[in-house]
């Protein structure tokens, strides 16, 4: 069975691919074309889940596994934010470097340099008949001044726990073994080769 993701996000998709070497990895837009997904949920679960239902009840067949995941950073000091929000937190149809920015001049504005943070990812698998979710989460901390170019996102602000590089620094393969998105595909891996082998 394929596994289509419930994303676009460039960034997502390769990161998932890697994690499932071996397994057909698809993101869903090369089925069905682009979609608009409203995230009303309240959590990092619901809105996997509400990704994910969508785009299996788009494609309409029983030879797939869809896989979405809904994720974010959540700075304490700032009252949670962007949480849920991470993706939008600049506006709707803000891209990384916006949302990054909104997010270095917060911590500016309150003079924080560096402080708490912590990225959550949920991951939600729905095939026929079957609904599953599991989560994943990364400790560290939140800089006010980006460093390096790798990853994606707000990956260039925020420091590992156990590590004095960003993740922006570091080198891909040891940000896929510790990251939030790494630890939930980790538990939905033995799910989606479960569900491959019951349904052939």
């Amino acid at each position: 069975m394929q596994i289509i993701l419930a994303t676009s996000n460039r960034g997502k998709v390769r990161e998932i691919a890697e994690l499932f070497d071996g397994d057909e990895v698809i993101p869903y837009t090369e089925i069905i074309g682009p979609l608009e997904i409203e995230e009303t949920g309240k959590s990092f679960g619901a809105n996997a889940l509400i990704k994910a239902r969508t785009v299996f009840g788009r494609l309409g067949r029983d030879d797939a596994i869809v896989l979405s995941d809904d994720s974010g950073i959540s700075v304490p000091v700032l009252g949670g934010e962007p949480g849920i929000y991470s993706a939008r937190y600049a506006g709707a149809g803000a891209d990384d470097r916006q949302n990054l920015r909104k997010l270095l001049d917060a911590l500016k504005e309150r003079g924080v340099k560096e402080t708490p943070a912590y990225y959550t990812a949920a991951v939600a698998i729905v095939a026929p008949g079957a609904e599953y979710l599991v989560h994943g989460w990364m400790h560290g901390t939140a800089i006010d001044t980006p460093r390096g170019e790798g990853g994606f996102g707000y990956d260039p602000m925020f420091v590992p726990e156990g590590y004095d590089r960003t993740l922006g620094e570091l080198d891909p393969a040891i940000k896929r073994g510790i990251s939030h998105r790494g630890r939930a595909l980790a538990l939905a891996r033995p799910i989606v080769a479960m569900l491959r082998r019951l349904h052939g």
